[in-house]
This record gives C-alpha cells, structure tokens and sequence, in this order.
C-alpha cells in the first residue's frame, strides 16, 4: 500500500478532522481543523490529507513564499499521523511525498522545518530526509532545519 497526498475537500473534510494523535504528541501539533481553518485565510498555505491505502491516515500543511527573483521558499509546519496509523513509516511516507510535490514545482531556495527542541523523535525523524539544523526560531523558540535547493 502506497502513500498519496490529496487536498482537502468536500469528501475528506470530516475523516481528515477526526484524527487523533497520541495524547503523549498533543502538545506537539495543532488541531487539524484549526489548521484547516487557518488556510482558508492564508493563500500561500496548502493543506493535505494523507491516503495509506486508500483510507485518509494523516494530515499535512506546507506554505509558500515567492519573491520577486528568487526561487520561492517553503515551509513545512503541520504533520499528524493518526494514533492508530502510528509506527508504519506512513509519516516518512507522507514526508517523501510532500518533498516531491515541492520539488515538482521547480527550483527553490529551501525547504523549512521547525520543532520543538526537546522533542528527539522528530529531531531524528527529520534528520533521517535531509533536513540540517540551522538555528531556533526567535518567535516560537523551536528548532529551525532545512533542505537547501
């Protein structure tokens, strides 16, 4: 069974917000229909539901910045996967492809991440696609690490 990404619609709307993660991972990650919300007022802000065999397992959220010049920089800050999906490589998955759709769109300066600094699963997680810390974020004090283009 593969991994998909598909934009939120009509017909995923109400399994998309019915996920859960552990309670241990709560205060890690927003609400999912808080996240959905949120982009309805951000253009630049491009949810996802992730498929694992055909059954909607998980929720992702990029952003975009395009200056005028410069190939555009994205930002990668929302990745859930159900509690009961958990533990299958469906969160790696689902990274490679958000990577690829990214990628897709030609050239870009980098592609962000940002976690919080005590958090080692996905300070591991993310080393293991690529991504090199960079600094903290001044605003959320969190870790920042990238892929550069």
């Amino acid at each position: 069974m593969g991994v998909t990404l598909k934009s939120i619609t009509r017909e995923n709307f109400e399994a998309v917000i019915a996920l859960e993660v552990a309670a241990s991972q709560r205060d890690y990650v927003a609400d999912n229909l808080y996240s959905i919300a949120e982009s309805s007022f951000h253009p630049t802000y491009q949810p996802r539901a992730i498929y694992w065999g055909g059954e909607v397992v998980g929720f992702l959220m990029y952003e975009s910045f395009h200056h005028n010049e410069r190939p555009p920089v994205y930002n990668i800050f929302r990745l859930m996967v159900d509690r009961r999906h958990q533990g299958r490589g469906i969160g790696h998955s689902a990274m490679q492809c958000v990577l690829d759709e990214i990628k897709a769109q030609g050239p870009f300066e980098r592609i962000a991440i940002c976690y919080v600094s005590t958090n080692q699963v996905a300070r591991d997680f993310y080393a293991s696609l690529g991504f090199q810390e960079t600094g903290m974020s001044e605003e959320t004090d969190e870790v920042i690490a990238e892929i550069r283009g």
